[in-house]
């Protein structure tokens, strides 16, 4: 658990002691380290006890908790030349975060297990928890503790906890044929300003900051849960993957509408610029965080949601189809693939 010595932060500041800049973790030490970090936690009414304690306990209501977990490496998942801590903070809570909210939950809570080196500036793990915390707000949820260890590449855990609220959670297994597919949130910005990055440049800066600070709807999962989502997940390995995910589960078709996408000029710029068709990343750019979800074709969606398919019987193994054709180009994250 994530605590300071002896159960309590010393005085001097709210829940820590005072800033040292330009001291590395290793000058910082394992518990002055945890005392920069616990700092910046601000406990929401779900958080009986947080940091401080063997364990935090975070209330839930529902008497069920929806959990989910990630790792994100250095030089795997982000590059400090391309993105500053804060914006890995922001990132690691939001794909987690996320995930709490496809399955129509609300989150509470994060844990974070952390693996830096000891000659890491100590400025870099407090703005990593400073990216966390403010995530969390956006997200309703708090940090309520974790670990830190020393190791030699920055290693970034996160657990997620979120609460049902008496609604049954949204699973991939439920689509049925006649289902309409539609999708709220951004499509394929976090590929194109990957691309942008890739290739050393740091314009167009909306794009960019997708790809380094994504935006998941989370409100959208829970309300998708009340408006009657048959199925739900999150965009993170690209829309043909994910929705593939739902038409495995529910041994389905689901054939996607090009023409129902949205693709902004800019975007379509960056295409240009690059040699990318910009569908490409809008369905197999992951790293978006979009919900995307099987609705009765009779539900009443509201204008952020965009309907962009159906769900349909398959013909042979359940399988995704865009304008009614197999998607036989590459695309789509695996983390063991080339």
């Amino acid at each position: 658990m994530l605590s300071s010595p002896g159960g309590q932060p010393p005085p001097g500041f709210p829940g820590g002691a005072p800033r040292t800049p330009g001291r590395t973790v290793g000058e910082l030490g394992e518990f002055g380290l945890i005392r920069e970090l616990t700092s910046r936690i601000t406990p929401t009414p779900a958080v009986r006890i947080g940091p401080g304690d063997d364990a935090a306990v975070v209330a839930a209501p529902d008497r069920r908790v929806v959990a989910s977990t990630d790792l994100l490496l250095e030089g795997r998942h982000f590059r400090r030349d391309w993105s500053t801590a804060y914006d890995v903070g922001r990132k690691a809570a939001a794909q987690n975060l996320a995930d709490i909210a496809a399955m129509g939950a609300e989150p509470t809570a994060l844990l974070l297990g952390l693996v830096v080196p000891a000659e890491l500036p100590a400025t870099w793990p407090t703005e990593l928890m400073d990216g966390l915390h403010d995530e969390c707000q956006v997200a309703g949820a708090a940090v309520v503790g974790g670990d830190v260890v020393r190791g030699e590449t920055i290693t970034v855990a996160i657990t997620a906890l979120g609460d049902l609220h008496g609604r049954e959670p949204v699973t991939r297994s439920g689509a049925r044929p006649g289902d309409v597919v539609a999708v709220t949130g951004w499509l394929g910005w976090s590929a194109a300003g990957h691309s942008v990055l890739a290739r050393g440049f740091r314009s167009p800066r909306a794009f960019v900051e997708a790809h380094r600070r994504p935006e998941p709807p989370y409100h959208a999962g829970p309300a998708a849960a009340e408006l009657g989502a048959t199925a739900m997940t999150d965009v993170s390995d690209g829309l043909v993957a994910d929705l593939g995910h739902i038409a495995d589960a529910s041994k389905v078709r689901i054939d996607i509408r090009s023409s129902a996408l949205d693709i902004p000029a800019q975007m379509s710029d960056i295409g240009q610029a690059v040699g990318v068709d910009p569908l490409q990343w809008v369905l197999t750019g992951g790293e978006d965080h979009a919900i995307v979800a099987t609705f009765p074709a009779d539900a009443k969606l509201p204008a952020r949601w965009r309907r962009i398919g159906e769900v349909l019987h398959p013909s042979a193994a359940p399988q995704v189809t865009v304008d009614g054709a197999p998607w036989n180009r590459a695309g789509g994250w695996d983390h063991f693939g080339d």
